[in-house]
């Protein structure tokens, strides 16, 4: 059976038992408790198992087949692809689910169904193991299926499933193929010595206890089944291969790689690893960039680019010189488009940022590999690299750690982990260290407002709607440049986070006065007001008026809320590949930072802003409220890496399309942003961009600045402004032909004086001292003296005046001299060099103060000194 076949038949099997078929949902998980990437079929009906949302199937079943990715974090199976024969770090589960409808009989009974007569499975080589106490599944399969008991082996830890320390949870029944004598010894899926002789395809989890925070289980009201079978290790049943390699799409991406590199699948041992490496990697990583991962540094970006990155290493060492990895992934949409078509309408980004990062990857893996095979030639056999040559190969050349670990171990070296944390650990010691500008790294400081938190609690911040309020005075810290850090009971004054400044504004008290130059969180809570007395003093237990600049704030609003529609515009411009990756909100502009491969072109610019204006003149309300974590990511917010989110969160809805989560301060309608323009963008790392941008009146000031800088030229011109680029065109055309003009008169001069210095001539040759002409110039007068009669070389040197020194010389082709040679030495004496043409010879220099000692070099040089 090949995969696409499987695929059909599972799900049409599960349709005709009323279960909806649902399309996979992609390899990025949306449930809080996810791991990095959606790893079991489960993983996209969490929220119905745990009993968060009701299942929206009637009846209340689905199934579907799944893409996965195990390659990070507590499900890593890397290091085993390629070695083992059936770990993947990509791979489809085929599931069928019961959501408190059906439960063991009848999942127990399809199971056998679908095995025995959907695939002609042989009865005689399946095996089952039940958990220990699971009497009744065992009775199910004996009596309601009729299947051997002595073929039923009960296990412990292995048939219980676990959401995690706490949550649902159950015993599950697991169906193992028999693949024969040739793969190990009698004794069944309990043998550990006979793992590659009976190998699991098809698990039954049976969820009926709840484990709660106690850890005893209590039995569900709603009991589920949820199952997952391998589609590799189904296939490798169907053709009697326990290795998944074997399998008709996996096959396929094994011929690609053998076309590749040239090296056939059995040649030897390691290359077997690196062929079915690049098989495997190549799902894995043209999936994973489909679903809107970008090659990083950081979290799911990081494992992609570490997965890259092998990829590339192990084609690397078979010899691959150009680009495999869009070669490879193009194998791989052609090959799976069919039951996945989102590869086809990803194709060109897919293919785009794997051959950037490939080119990339490939310098830094050249100069690594050099300085490490030279590192490990000093260590003795089996010996240990230092920490702080891995360190080094990391810090200063871009050389992962893992793969100098592979490296190192591929060839029977360890790598000294302590001594590369110890490099870590110092280098960012020395960062630290180098960063401190005063503030919170004063340790007196930090004491007190510390103790300002222990014993007056958090700020109350009020000022999302309120701009003036009055407060108490709770503490003021004197600061080391001259300010004062004021904390009220409640504040108005927007604490810097988020991306968003700090809010500036006064506070007023009855013994005095002070600027609010900035606000600050101290400490997680604490608002820091960092104020310049301009009026006597700001004491404890004052009642004071604090009032924040409103007109900033305002346009610090419309910037804030304006960078939200930006985020929404990118994306649908650019793919949704795009993710926020820092900001800064002012009140004279946006900064916004992003995932993206490469420049954004002008006319997506303009796209970009088109979107996001439309939808400032359409006016639509802006919601800014709080809801639970869960109801946040129900409504679609997007949330951010890096920001620390509690149960409580606040979403902002701007307009129609934006809906993100945000604690900063916005606008109440999209109107109030006013234009948006973009003003600058640029690249700020690999695959990280940067746009800046301004609202409300900005782009007004700007369109008048421009308005004025046009008059300004148009004056100089000597046109009216409507009329600025036929004049500028006019007076381009008028340069040109003066520069022609200019040209020609230099030439008629050269030529002119070239009769001049060739009646100096000394033996035929001229050697002589002719500043102000550039090189060109000086070039065209060397010529024309050695066309002179009589005259068999000539050498000019002189200054232009543009700077530096210009040296010329020119031979005739039988008169026994080299031009290069004549020159070489005086070259070199002015500071420069070139000039080894034997007929004709430019060089250039920079020390003019040497220009007499050089033409006696080059007089020396031809004989006539």
């Amino acid at each position: 059976m090949k995969a696409q076949e499987l695929r059909r038949v599972w799900t049409d099997f599960w349709v005709a038992r009323q279960h909806t078929d649902v399309p996979t949902s992609g390899l990025i998980p949306l449930h809080p408790s996810a791991p990095m990437f959606t790893n079991s079929g489960m993983m996209p009906f969490v929220p119905y198992f745990i009993g968060e949302e009701q299942a929206p199937f009637r009846p209340p079943r689905a199934t579907s087949v799944q893409t996965c990715v195990r390659a990070g974090g507590k499900h890593n199976d890397l290091d085993a692809i390629g070695r083992s024969l059936r770990h993947l770090s990509f791979f489809e589960m085929l599931g069928n689910f019961s959501f408190g409808d059906y439960f063991k009989a009848d999942a127990i009974r399809w199971a056998w169904e679908f095995s025995t007569e959907v695939l002609g499975l042989d009865p005689e080589r399946i095996w089952v193991t039940c958990h220990v106490d699971d009497d009744e599944a065992v009775a199910l399969w004996v009596d309601e299926v009729g299947f051997p008991l002595e073929r039923i082996q009960r296990l412990d830890k292995d048939n219980f499933w676990e959401m995690g320390d706490t949550g649902p949870c159950g015993p599950s029944s697991e169906l193992f193929w028999d693949f024969g004598p040739e793969y190990g010894p009698e004794g069944g899926p309990a043998n550990p010595a006979s793992e590659e002789r009976y190998v699991e395809f098809w698990n039954l989890v049976f969820q009926q206890y709840f484990r709660g925070a106690d850890g005893v289980l209590r039995p569900l009201e709603t009991k589920n089944i949820d199952t997952g079978a391998g589609l590799e290790r189904i296939l490798g049943v169907t053709i009697g291969s326990p290795d998944v390699f074997a399998t008709d799409e996996l096959r396929h991406l094994v011929s690609a790689a053998e076309q590749a590199t040239g090296v056939r699948l059995g040649a030897d041992p390691e290359s077997d690893v690196a062929l079915k490496l690049l098989a495997d990697h190549a799902r894995t990583m043209t999936f994973l960039v489909s679903d809107g991962v970008i090659p990083s540094n950081e979290d799911r970006g990081y494992v992609l680019r570490r997965i890259i990155r092998r990829a590339i290493r192990f084609a690397y060492l078979l010899g691959v010189e150009k680009p495999i990895t869009p070669l490879m992934a193009t194998e791989t949409i052609e090959l799976m488009a069919e039951a996945y078509p989102q590869l086809t309408a990803n194709a060109d980004t897919i293919l785009g940022i794997l051959g950037r990062e490939e080119e990339q990857f490939r310098r830094t893996l050249r100069s690594g590999l050099s300085i490490l095979d030279t590192a490990l030639a000093g260590v003795p056999e089996g010996g240990e690299l230092p920490g702080v040559v891995a360190f080094q190969l990391h810090d200063t050349y871009g050389f992962p750690l893992e793969v100098t670990t592979e490296i190192a171990e591929g060839r029977g070296f360890v790598v000294d982990r302590p001594g590369f944390d110890a490099a870590m650990a110092d280098q960012r010691d020395r960062a630290r260290k180098g960063g401190k500008k005063g503030g919170l790294t004063v340790g007196d400081e930090v004491d007190a407002f510390q103790a300002v938190l222990d014993e007056r609690g958090t700020t109350e911040f009020v000022g999302r709607e309120v701009f003036d309020i009055e407060a108490t005075v709770l503490a003021v810290v004197p600061g080391t440049d001259g300010t004062v850090s004021v904390f009220l009971d409640r504040t108005p004054f927007y604490a810097e986070s988020g991306g968003q400044v700090g809010d500036t504004g006064t506070i007023t008290g009855p013994q005095g006065s002070g600027e609010v130059l900035d606000t600050l969180q101290a400490l997680p809570g604490l608002h820091r007001h960092v104020v310049r007395l301009t009026d006597g003093l700001l004491a404890p237990g004052d009642l004071v008026q604090a009032a924040i600049d409103v007109d900033r704030r305002d346009a610090i609003r419309r910037n804030h809320t304006g960078t939200h529609l930006l985020h929404w515009a990118l994306r649908e411009v650019l793919g949704t590949h795009v993710k926020q990756q820092g900001s800064m909100v002012a009140p004279d502009r946006l900064r916004f930072d992003f995932s993206h491969y490469e420049a954004v072109t002008p006319e997506q610019i303009q796209a970009i802003e088109d979107l996001v204006n439309r939808d400032v003149l359409a006016n639509t309300p802006v919601r800014h409220f709080e809801t639970t974590k869960a109801e946040a990511t129900e409504l679609g917010a997007i949330a951010f890496f890096g920001e620390k989110y509690g149960e409580i969160v606040r979403v902002l809805e701007a307009g129609p399309h934006s809906t993100e989560l945000c604690g900063g301060t916005h606008v109440r309608r999209t109107g109030d942003i006013g234009p948006v323009k973009i003003v600058s963008e640029s690249s700020i790392g690999s695959n990280l961009r940067r746009l800046e941008a301004v609202t409300g009146t900005g782009p007004i000031d700007r369109l008048r600045k421009e308005e004025a800088e046009l008059a300004a030229v148009a004056d100089r011109i000597g046109v009216p402004q409507s009329e600025l680029l036929d004049g500028i065109d006019k007076r381009l055309a008028e340069l040109r032909d003066l520069r022609a003009e200019v040209k020609s008169l230099r030439s008629k001069l050269a030529s002119g004086g070239a009769s001049d210095l060739a009646s100096a001539a000394v033996d035929g040759v001229v050697v002589a001292r002719v500043d102000g002409l550039g090189r060109d110039d000086l070039r065209s007068l060397g010529v024309a003296v050695r066309d002179q009669p009589g005259i068999r070389g000539v050498v000019l040197i002189g200054a232009p005046d543009a700077g530096g020194v210009a040296l010329v010389s020119a031979t005739t082709a039988d008169g026994g001299l080299d031009a290069g040679e004549l020159i070489s030495v005086a070259a070199r004496t002015v500071g420069g060099g070139g000039g080894k043409h034997p007929e004709l010879a430019v060089a250039g220099g920079k020390d003019a103060s040497k220009i007499d000692e050089a033409l006696d070099q080059a007089r020396t040089a031809a004989g006539i000194a």
